[in-house]
């Protein structure tokens, strides 16, 4: 594979996905950015425009192409012939009433969870955050911003490790090259970054100063609740000079996470083994007699917000990832139905 494709972040593991046969016909090429009914993909010849087949809004969300994936293009690069396995994927439950999962970003090696240091410093968000880099098998950052604003930020930078011992965090000032200096080993030739956070936490500043040049829109910060203006409107791959690539997207007001019961395990595995303590199998950790968690949150081992946290991901977590496994259920006995009453109507004929 060319150097190109490498910088991209051409792994061994996709090469060990295409046959011979793939080789000689079809060309890899990397997701770079998602449009209405297109990609923006960058292969071996540079970077170009791709419509994206009906067939493919046919598939399941989980199917279909994204920011980060890595697709074979037809002989003559203007069709995508298929999606390879993913080494990582983070994603989560589609904001409104539609109950359905929409892909953040593929094949992800750091992802960075950046708050800042004003009034959107919010553990039980991060939290949230760092279940879904867990459960994707991404390695988290906390990237703390704004640590110009607060007299103590080393505190929040403590409050922060008491989620996870080996938790990675850095403060920083997006707008100073300067302080960025510890997140560089990241954005290495080859590594793909991806960037989470709420609105206005400074995360398309970041990409500018990673970067070296303006590739995002910023916009300044509101009076009234010291919160940036949300400016990045899309999801989209950012090469480095560096070699590596950065993934922005647009802040979050909603963060449904689905499907991540192994990232919630991980991120609370305390509160698991303290779970395993019970008295009871069933405990509720409630009112119950020898129940080790209420024992742990009443001589200050375990802090009840953390607690709480753990609680409201599990449930969360567990409802999402019922609801669409029930709509996918619906929607494929719908589509049976339909097929069957189609195929009786044709032998009517």
């Amino acid at each position: 594979m060319s150097r190109l494709l490498e910088s991209l972040g051409w792994k061994p593991f996709f090469g060990q996905q295409l046959s011979l046969e793939d080789l000689e016909i079809l060309h890899p090429a990397r997701v770079m950015e998602i449009q209405r009914t297109g990609l923006v993909v960058c292969s071996a010849n540079g970077e170009h425009q791709v419509n994206l087949g009906g067939r493919w809004f046919q598939e399941d969300a989980e199917a279909r192409p994204t920011v980060g994936d890595w697709v074979l293009l037809g002989e003559l690069r203007d069709t995508i012939e298929r999606v390879l396995e993913r080494s990582s994927l983070i994603k989560r439950l589609s904001a409104g009433t539609t109950s359905d999962v929409q892909l953040i970003a593929a094949n992800v090696d750091t992802l960075f969870i950046v708050s800042s240091c004003n009034e959107d410093f919010n553990l039980s968000r991060i939290e949230r955050y760092l279940a879904l880099a867990l459960d994707a098998g991404v390695r988290p950052v906390i990237v703390l911003t704004k640590v110009d604003l607060v007299d103590d930020h080393q505190g929040l930078i403590e409050q922060v490790h008491t989620l996870r011992s080996d938790l990675v965090v850095e403060g920083v000032v997006a707008t100073r090259a300067d302080t960025l200096g510890n997140l560089l080993p990241w954005c290495a030739s080859g590594q793909t970054v991806a960037l989470l956070g709420s609105s206005g936490v400074g995360k398309s500043t970041l990409v500018n100063s990673l970067s070296g040049e303006e590739v995002q829109t910023t916009a300044g910060v509101r009076e009234d609740d010291g919160r940036g203006r949300h400016t990045t409107t899309h999801r989209s791959l950012h090469p480095l000079a560096r070699g590596g690539l950065l993934l922005d997207s647009p802040g979050m007001r909603e963060l449904g996470i689905v499907d991540a019961q192994a990232g919630v395990g991980q991120l609370f595995e305390d509160i698991d083994d303290l779970s395993r303590r019970c008295r009871f199998s069933d405990c509720a950790h409630a009112q119950e007699p020898g129940c080790a968690v209420r024992a742990a949150i009443e001589s200050s081992e375990l802090d009840e917000r953390r607690f709480e946290s753990y609680q409201k991901l599990l449930r969360e977590e567990m409802y999402n990832t019922e609801t669409i496994a029930e709509r996918h259920t619906r929607s494929r006995q719908f589509g049976k139905m339909v097929r069957q009453h189609l195929a009786h109507s044709h032998k009517k004929r």
